[in-house]
């Protein structure tokens, strides 16, 4: 039996749960903190403990060096989770964090770890799929922020103040260049269900990009679609966390859905 530490740099539990039988852990898109998460607590079932997880370079971690490479952040980010996964747990990743909830899954199976009881990956393309834009993440400075500018996620405000935009900058290109050089490495199928969401308005993840993660299930896989773009899950916040909140039970989950795992459209 592992010893809980009494603080860990990785993680931030808005509302300590101790008698919580389930715990969520929420990774988070590039640039992002566990900010992004820090009401969830408030809108899912009291058996739910919510577990952001703090990436280095933000945050409370802001002066530490980002990772670059995903497989050297889930060789080290495992090891600090692994005290806090005993008892059931499930992944939530928006985006880059998708991909890293997706990853820590697959180290638990070949590791032969107790896994997720689910897995929810959140506006990112399935891993076969490539990134079929030119990288971003090597662009000059002038385009860069352009880019940012056109994918939305990236508050006005920050964008306009150039000294914020410099101390965000570093963190934001190694995010990128960690999401834009992941490649799947072998193809081997989760024993735990995958639900996949994302915007009917997201132009950079399509609906066929979502329907690509059902081949990386042997357990059901269902489609939630969301009004809103690429950050849906901030403009369609309650109705995420409602079917969040449907989707986790005390003893694991039942998936609320037609029956058969079909994509099923919310508003």
């Amino acid at each position: 039996m592992f010893q809980k530490p009494t603080s860990n740099p990785w993680l931030v539990i808005q509302r300590s749960n101790p008698r919580a039988t389930l715990r969520l852990f929420c990774f988070p898109y590039a640039g992002g903190s566990t900010l992004i998460y820090r009401a969830w607590a408030n809108s899912l079932p009291a058996h739910v403990e919510v577990c952001g997880i703090q990436l280095p370079g933000r945050g409370s971690r802001m002066h530490e060096q980002p990772f670059f490479d995903l497989a050297e952040l889930i060789e080290t980010l495992a090891p600090a989770l692994e005290p806090y996964f005993d008892k059931p747990f499930a992944f939530f990743g928006h985006s880059m964090g998708a991909t890293i909830s997706f990853e820590m899954a697959r180290l638990l199976s070949r590791e032969g770890k107790e896994g997720p009881r689910h897995l929810f990956v959140s506006g990112r393309r399935a891993p076969q799929f490539p990134e079929t834009d030119r990288p971003t993440y090597i662009l000059p400075e002038p385009e860069f922020i352009e880019e940012l500018r056109r994918l939305n996620g990236t508050p006005r405000e920050l964008l306009e103040n150039p000294e914020l935009m410099q101390l965000m900058l570093p963190l934001l290109r190694a995010d990128f260049t960690l999401c834009q050089t992941y490649k799947l490495k072998e193809a081997a199928s989760l024993a735990c269900p995958i639900t996949a969401c994302g915007g009917l308005a997201d132009k950079c993840v399509t609906r066929e990009h979502l329907e690509g993660w059902r081949q990386h299930t042997s357990a059901s896989f269902a489609l939630r679609m969301f009004e809103g773009d690429h950050f849906f899950l901030h403009t369609a916040q309650s109705t995420l966390l409602r079917v969040l909140g449907q989707e986790l039970s005390p003893l694991g989950f039942s998936v609320s859905s037609n029956g058969n795992g079909d994509s099923t459209k919310l508003h």
